[in-house]
């Protein structure tokens, strides 16, 4: 039988006494005997409307929004594909729809619209400008070799990952995958005085929107003014900056060496080049099970696969930055033991007070 969105019947009463009761009472009893089969037959619908009204609401097809912050030629804008294909592919009635290279915004402002559920995946940096726990993404040092990798960013028990779901949940965010891209070093248009130790580098370079970085970057001797990505390429071109802590090898090939900008690569690895898959909290509740499972299954596959990617592929990106004529200046072990240990000494100390100190000391516990 049809029932209508509202949940009445297509065959019941409408609300109004039957022209039937209305007339005189000199009906014969065979007209009482339909009156009450019909009185009957209506309360059995009635039941029966109720009964699949109670009925739990089967999950709708949803189409979501994934917007990524990376160039569409990058790896990641890559991954983001992938992982469109696949959950598309399982056929549970999810399709997306993909918004790479801040088509949709900068990485803070899609924190933000994921947040009010305006945007429901994302590819991106999480800045600390919601919760300054998410400085531990700028936490110098934190891991030191490939295996460091695996064990802190890959293990989704590490307390780093732990400490991010958390917080993420607390501003209406749940954590899929947490990308590690390599190791950060500093692009240069020039030599720093005393580029392996920790004096007066006698340059000024740019650092990203973090306390942390900021004191690291000053610990080993930079001058440092804060920018925004989008502003890194003219700023070293036109020398209003002397470099960038900022990139990879990939990166600074892809981005400065094809162009001609720039001219020493310095692997530090202070930092770990981090980016996060994520979910609005809004859209991952409307979600089923089944829905769910499919999205987490995409997104940790293309965590992995990503990681690996960027890892392989460190030393042949260097070899491309060599034959377009940078120069690569990378420290002795001895040297990088000793910033390790100077900057580990005077900054982390500073990075308890911003994150918390149970924070700070559940991720050296677990290292």
């Amino acid at each position: 039988m049809e029932v209508y969105a509202n949940g009445e019947s297509a065959g019941s009463p409408d609300g109004r006494r039957p022209a039937l009761l209305q007339n005189s009472r000199a009906r014969n009893r065979g007209t009482s005997k339909m009156t009450f089969k019909k009185s009957v037959m209506s309360a059995l619908l009635a039941g029966t409307v109720a009964a699949v009204s109670a009925l739990p609401a089967m999950a709708a097809d949803l189409r979501l929004k994934f917007a990524g912050t990376f160039p569409v030629e990058h790896q990641g804008s890559k991954m983001m594909e992938q992982i469109k294909a696949e959950i598309e592919a399982a056929d549970v009635g999810l399709k997306i729809s993909l918004f790479p290279a801040n088509q949709l915004g900068s990485g803070e402002e899609l924190l933000e619209d994921a947040i009010r559920g305006n945007v429901d995946l994302v590819y991106g940096f999480v800045y600390a400008h919601k919760d300054p726990a998410f400085e531990i993404n700028s936490l110098p040092f934190l891991v030191s070799d490939n295996a460091d990798v695996e064990r802190i960013y890959m293990n989704r028990e590490s307390a780093y990952n732990q400490i991010f779901r958390e917080r993420l949940d607390n501003i209406g965010i749940h954590l899929l995958a947490n990308n590690a891209e390599g190791f950060i070093g500093i692009v240069a248009d020039k030599k720093p005085t005393d580029w392996a130790g920790t004096g007066t580098k006698d340059m000024n370079i740019r650092v990203w929107s973090s306390n942390v970085a900021k004191a690291t970057t000053e610990s080993l001797g930079f001058n440092t003014t804060t920018m925004n990505w989008a502003e890194v390429f003219p700023a070293i071109q036109s020398g209003v900056v002397d470099g960038a802590i900022c990139c990879t090898a990939q990166l600074t090939y892809t981005t400065f060496a094809v162009s001609d900008v720039g001219k020493y690569f310095i692997p530090y690895g202070a930092f770990i080049e981090g980016s996060t898959y994520y979910a609005s909290n809004r859209t991952w509740d409307k979600m089923n099970e089944e829905q769910q499972a499919v999205v987490s299954s995409a997104f940790e596959k293309a965590s992995a696969e990503f990681t690996q990617w960027n890892l392989d592929n460190d030393d042949a990106f260097r070899a491309k930055l060599l034959d377009s004529g940078y120069e690569i200046l990378d420290p002795t072990a001895e040297e990088k033991a000793a910033m390790v240990a100077h900057v580990r000494e005077n900054v982390w100390p500073q990075v308890g007070e911003i994150v918390g100190q149970d924070i700070l000391d559940r991720l050296l516990a677990d290292k």
